[in-house]
């Protein structure tokens, strides 16, 4: 069945599978920062102290890229949508190396707080940024899979689904939002 103007109102791009799961990580996600913060209200000194620790140019620079390829996935979803598939690709791709550069950038974050011994085991508020941190990181991983899913459909014409598109750029969306969510904690809040 096509698509109409007149079912915008009822119309959700990509697959109802893909917004159970979003729905699902979101509630979860929601769990771990209500512990984060129900632990970070019992013991606010350690937080501050231990946040202080951070450097937020590491977070910026991370969140500007995620807000980055969250843009250029949408373009995907756009230039596919008019059959401009070139374009499409070519934004897909953009999203594929801003997630690579978010990679090099948090392990290199990762490396310089380790070096300082800023570990997992430091306090209660390392746990909580290195357990959110590398949840998120697997999260973005996956996304390269699924990202590697559009490339594949954008790239041959009998397999072309915009559907797919849209699940894949749904899938991208929530690990940016996640990680807007894990700035904000970790390094925003005070």
């Amino acid at each position: 069945m096509a698509h109409s103007p007149s079912d915008d109102a009822t119309f959700v791009p990509g697959q109802p599978d893909m917004w159970a799961l979003v729905l699902f990580e979101a509630m979860l996600f929601t769990l771990y920062f209500g512990v984060y913060m129900v632990c970070r209200v019992l013991d606010p000194q350690l937080f501050l102290e231990s946040q202080a620790l951070l450097d937020p140019r590491w977070g910026v620079l991370n969140t500007l890229v995620m807000l980055t390829s969250s843009w250029s996935i949408a373009r995907c979803v756009q230039s596919a949508r008019e059959g401009s598939y070139n374009a499409a690709l070519r934004d897909v791709f953009i999203t594929f190396a801003l997630g690579l550069v978010f990679v090099v950038l948090k392990v290199a974050e990762w490396a310089s707080e380790i070096g300082q011994g800023l570990t997992f085991t430091t306090n209660e508020f390392f746990s909580f940024y290195y357990f959110l941190t590398a949840i998120h990181f697997i999260h973005l991983l996956v996304g390269f899979v699924v990202l590697g899913i559009v490339i594949y459909q954008l790239r041959g014409p009998a397999r072309r689904s915009q559907e797919i598109v849209e699940t894949g750029a749904t899938y991208w969306h929530l690990v940016d939002f996640l990680w807007v969510m894990i700035f904000a904690l970790v390094y925003l809040i005070r």
